[in-house]
């Protein structure tokens, strides 16, 4: 190799490490295919080159790079090269070079060589992992350099380099793309699952997951619907929500038996169907392609949400993902909204049951209650002793329905919602003074010390007078059957911030940690022999804290087993003075 020839070679090598060096600075694509298209134009001498990857949709080669050696992008007429060029080297993964495509019996009466008066052509395929991503290709006119051997070397030796570059800023920007589609989709999803679980009304939340379904596959309509399971019928799917060209109002019921549906319930997955007519649509529209995916709950399909389009857009494989990943948010959403209907209609049937049993009780218990007062007046004539401690044991127990009675009355119009409260401002003083004095005699008869302490400055609460005097009526009662003989019960009343606190206080039995956690709830009664022995229903407390929060207060507690309890309630005060 004589000095010229050894010089050219070195100075081709190290322009060649130079832009080699190069690749891999960037991951963006575009930057990337522009960064070798300018290498190659420089390495070799070319007037100008381009650069074609497979697009992965159609399969085709495309143009993605195309420059001059000015580092300029190419347009309009001159983007004609000879792409059966391009196509052999690509076919047989080699290189191709001519130096007279004038004379070249292989490309001399193409039109591209002829109208563009290219004389030096060379291409090489882009490989990649065993792959093939594309070609680059360059060109020079007739009165411009012409490519030898050694510039194809080149070029071949380069677009190795430039291949491995290129797949990486191509997987960087499909991994890029499809983050960023899912950090949408989850950003998407959020707002989904928002609106979703803001209602607890079936029907909006089923309009909602259509709607949103129909909006981000861009769909032309579809319907919703869930799955029913008559007790001495087949299972059919009932459509309550439509969308499209036409709103439709009515429901639309459709048999198991329907093919897509069928389909569905067989394969458990989404289907989708092309150039429905008809009888093949799930809500009656014909469509040009009709998605139906299932929405399912603990693994069986409860319900169907199917799109149309009318338009030949093609409902791709990350559209029907994302109905899927919707309709599994929307699974949970309609399943509260379920419970919730159940909820209400078993609070409505226990409601109508309360009220009516205790209408039906009052009837012959007043009927009871009358005749046992009249035996006991004597105007069925004299009583033994006998007899009448036969008929005390009978109104004693009368009250006590009478009791139990009110008290479901009361929750029942609490939970329902229908109790209604007389607010006004009083003097909570009052209402201690009645509440005390009504008691008074049960707490002497036990040798119970009763202390009441309330503080000057207390002014007029806001609230119920009545139910307030409910409230401490059953606090105060309570001290009372839990306080043992000769114990004390405390009342105070001082003033807070917003609200008059009332506390009863007493030295009784006290309530262990255990029974502390479920001391509101209903008919709940502790084990204990002390409190078995006093009567009561366990609802007395569940009511008290009620009717406190229904009028805007709290109610708190402080029990020691064996040492007594301080229950603790707080009323609004009618205004700050």
């Amino acid at each position: 190799m004589n000095q010229p020839t050894l010089e050219r070679q070195q100075a081709r090598l190290s322009a060649l490490y130079e832009v080699s060096s190069q690749l891999g600075k960037s991951l963006d694509l575009d930057e990337v295919l522009n960064q070798v298209m300018d290498a190659i134009i420089q390495l070799t001498g070319a007037e100008r080159g381009f650069l074609m990857l497979y697009d992965e949709t159609t399969g085709q080669l495309v143009t993605r790079a195309a420059r001059n050696v000015d580092q300029k992008t190419i347009e309009g007429d001159a983007m004609n090269i000879s792409r059966t060029v391009v196509e052999r080297a690509v076919a047989s993964g080699e290189g191709i070079l001519t130096s007279n495509a004038q004379e070249d019996a292989r490309f001399a009466g193409q039109q591209s060589v002829v109208g563009y008066q290219l004389r030096s052509i060379m291409c090489a395929p882009l490989q990649a992992r065993g792959f093939t991503l594309g070609a680059v290709y360059v060109d020079n006119r007739l009165f411009s350099g012409v490519f030898e051997t050694a510039d194809l070397d080149l070029l071949m030796t380069f677009a190795n380099q430039a291949s491995v570059a290129i797949e990486n800023a191509r997987l960087f920007t499909q991994t890029d793309a499809a983050l960023s589609r899912r950090v949408e989709e989850l950003s998407i999803f959020q707002r989904i699952d928002q609106q979703l679980n803001k209602s607890l009304e079936l029907n909006r939340v089923l309009s909602l997951a259509l709607n949103w379904a129909i909006a981000l596959i861009n769909a032309d309509g579809g319907s919703i619907g869930l799955f029913e399971q008559p007790e001495e019928a087949p299972p059919y799917l009932h459509l309550m929500v439509f969308r499209g060209a036409e709103e439709v109002d009515e429901t639309r019921d459709v048999s198991v038996d329907h093919p897509i549906v069928r389909q569905v319930l067989v394969e458990n997955r989404a289907i989708l169907s092309h150039n429905v007519n008809e009888a093949e649509s799930i809500d009656g529209t014909p469509a040009t392609v009709q998605l139906a995916v299932p929405i399912q709950q603990a693994g069986h399909v409860t319900g169907l949400i199917t799109l149309e389009t009318q338009h030949a857009r093609e409902i791709n494989p990350e559209d029907i993902a994302f109905v899927e990943r919707l309709a599994d948010r929307a699974a949970v959403a309609i399943n509260n909204a379920q419970l919730y209907e159940q909820i209400n209609a078993a609070n409505t049937a226990k409601s109508e049951f309360v009220s009516l049993v205790a209408h039906e009780l009052r009837v012959p218990m007043t009927s009871i209650k009358g005749y046992a007062d009249l035996i006991v007046s004597g105007v069925a004539g004299p009583l033994n002793d006998q007899q009448k401690q036969f008929l005390d044991v009978i109104r004693r127990n009368l009250q006590r329905m009478t009791t139990l009675i009110s008290d479901l009355s009361d929750i029942n119009r609490i939970e329902s919602g229908k109790m209604t409260f007389n607010y006004k401002a009083f003097d909570i003083r009052e209402t201690v003074a009645d509440v005390t004095g009504s008691l008074h005699e049960r707490i002497d008869a036990r040798q119970q010390i009763l202390d009441i302490d309330i503080e000057d400055d207390v002014p007029d609460v806001c609230a119920d007078p009545v139910r307030i005097a409910q409230v401490l009526t059953n606090l105060v009662s309570n001290a009372n059957k839990y306080t043992p003989d000769g114990g004390q019960i405390f009342v105070r009343v001082v003033r807070e911030p917003g609200f008059a606190t009332v506390s009863v206080q007493d030295t009784g039995i006290g309530i262990s940690e255990e029974n502390q956690k479920k001391l509101f709830t209903q008919f709940f009664r502790a084990e204990d022999h002390a409190v078995r022995e006093q009567p009561g229903w366990g609802l007395g407390l569940s009511i008290v804290r009620k009717m406190v929060e229904a009028q805007g207060g709290q109610i708190r507690f402080e029990s020691e087993l064996d040492k007594g309890s301080m229950f603790t309630f707080t009323v609004p005060l009618a205004k700050e003075t």
